[in-house]
């Protein structure tokens, strides 16, 4: 007899399925290989030690504070335990509980069964002056050029931006934004280069998205979220694919000691509130972004990384866009030219916790490296 100790990654169905295990059998295996550890915050001490012998009594488990048997404290944080299996039971043990069990009952099955969509490739293609990262700044001159490489590399949207939102960045106003990024458009119209590959605008102007929508684009990366409703209409009006990012505060001052109860349930809060105004507008395709680098700290942003696949319970894809950031320097000291490999390990990491959507300036190394992840996950 030999033992060899599999992945916690392994693809289980696919096992099974060389095992020649019956598929009725593999379904219901399959359910109970993957335990799911999910955050309850301020649950209701009673709740707390209902939930707690429920899960016990199912086959799960419920990790609560040593004082929480006795009701000491009013509310109390938990960690549910549970597989698939025991969260379809719970949600249907919990709808006849009190003290707040029957809101925890029907969202449960919310961070079960989020299919990921394929891994698209958003390049960069700045019209500034002022963007952090200089390689990415192109003129009227060169876009085109530059464009056109974009799409050979394997870019499925192209990001243009005519305003820098880099920490400690200046807005301008709309007549200048529209300055900076007519020409391109207009190439980009004249060119039909739309019928190539999707074209998004980075701006949060009512003149210039209008000017873009009007010509091709069909994506409105906006890094206020809606903040304005003339956007808003904008977006319903064009049918256009809204990307919402978190941030907090304004570029010029975001980076100055950004703090958060929970940085995870702080951008889940942020989210509800901008999906539920999106949809009152009648925006449909929604896009959302936690905004990395955005009034956060490193800590901060490891942590959204690392429980990336929670904002998939929106049902909407997820945007990465940490392209060469500064939390890459606070890891490794390194210049801007040189934080490639940084980003494409934190852009994998996030690919593999849900994110469909990379934001990138390195288009044909980001080809390359997802195409050999999307292998070694096949294989698993």
């Amino acid at each position: 007899m030999k033992l060899y100790k599999m992945s916690d990654d392994t693809n289980i169905k696919e096992c099974l399925k060389d095992l020649e295990v019956t598929p009725e059998g593999a379904k219901i295996l399959c359910k109970k290989s993957k335990y799911y550890l999910i955050y309850i915050k301020d649950l209701r001490a009673p709740a707390a030690n209902i939930l707690k012998q429920d899960a016990l009594s199912i086959g799960a488990d419920l990790a609560v504070p040593k004082n929480s048997v006795t009701c000491q404290d009013p509310l109390v944080d938990a960690v549910l335990i549970a597989n698939e299996n025991h969260i379809n039971q719970l949600a249907k043990k919990e709808k006849i509980q009190p003290f707040g069990l029957k809101e925890l009952a029907s969202r449960l099955p919310e961070f079960l069964h989020h299919k990921k969509d394929k891994t698209q490739i958003m390049g960069v293609l700045n019209a500034n002056h002022d963007s952090f990262n200089a390689n990415s700044r192109f003129s009227d001159y060169d876009a085109q050029m530059r464009i056109e490489t974009m799409m050979a590399e394997g870019a499925d949207i192209i990001d243009i931006g005519g305003l820098s939102s880099r920490p400690g960045s200046t807005p301008i106003s709309d007549e200048a934004e529209w300055e900076r990024i007519k020409n391109i458009v207009d190439i980009i119209e004249k060119n039909k280069f739309y019928d190539q590959v999707l074209f998004s605008l980075d701006s949060y102007s009512p003149l210039c998205l209008r000017y873009a929508l009007d010509r091709g684009f069909s994506i409105i990366n906006d890094i206020t979220a809606l903040e304005n409703d003339e956007v808003a209409k904008i977006a319903s009006a064009y049918d256009a694919t809204v990307v919402l990012m978190h941030k907090r505060g304004t570029p010029k001052q975001m980076q100055d000691n950004p703090q958060y109860d929970n940085v995870i349930l702080d951008v889940d809060a942020f989210f509800d509130e901008r999906v539920q105004k999106a949809r009152a507008f009648g925006v449909q395709k929604i896009v959302l972004d936690v905004g990395i680098g955005f009034g956060k700290t490193l800590e901060h942003n490891l942590s959204l990384l690392q429980h990336h696949e929670h904002f998939l319970h929106f049902g909407y894809p997820l945007l990465i866009g940490a392209s060469r950031k500064s939390m890459i320097n606070a890891i490794s000291t390194s210049e801007v030219a040189e934080r490639l490999p940084g980003t494409l390990a934190i852009h994998l990491e996030a690919v593999r916790k849900g994110a469909s959507i990379v934001r990138a300036h390195d288009v044909k190394e980001h080809q390359q490296a997802l195409r050999v992840q999307d292998a070694i996950l096949e294989a698993q």
